[in-house]
């Protein structure tokens, strides 16, 4: 094998890699994200039960038994029940500033581990969140 022929193997390994990676990783962020909305559904079925067995919703996620769960980006799951009245207002919000949901909200952050109360901002584009009270569960920048 001539010294030619080992450059071009090499430069060869290097674009299959550099096309590869990328497409790796973006596989990678989506099974990430499809975990997070199996996960937040899971517990808003917790949840449910709980408000139909108790009349009322958790306090927060221990009260169902989801306290230690942490989503796929090693965070724990951000649970917030309206009913709290917590100061100032968590409340996560629309475009159009009206509430993601009229009862709780549950979401993940996400990869940069970033929110911000409006979805529409740039650092909650990545947030797995549940919206339309149940109705939607997926990445805040598809909302």
């Amino acid at each position: 094998m001539s010294l030619l022929e080992l450059m071009l193997v090499v430069a060869l390994v290097a674009i299959l890699s550099a096309i590869a990676v990328p497409g790796y990783s973006a596989y990678q962020e989506r099974a990430r994200v499809a975990q997070a909305a199996r996960d937040i559904g899971e517990i808003s079925q917790r949840i449910e039960r709980f408000r139909t067995a108790q009349l009322r919703l958790p306090d927060a996620l221990d009260e169902v038994g989801e306290d230690d769960r942490i989503d796929p980006w090693g965070r724990g799951y951000v649970y917030y029940n309206y009913d709290a009245d917590e100061t100032p207002d968590p409340t996560r919000r629309d475009r159009n500033l009206r509430p993601l949901n009229t009862d709780y909200d549950l979401y993940s952050v996400g990869k940069d581990g970033a929110s911000h109360k409006q979805v529409s901002h740039r650092t909650s584009d990545d947030d797995v969140i549940r919206a339309l009270d149940g109705s939607f569960i997926g990445r805040g920048e598809d909302f």
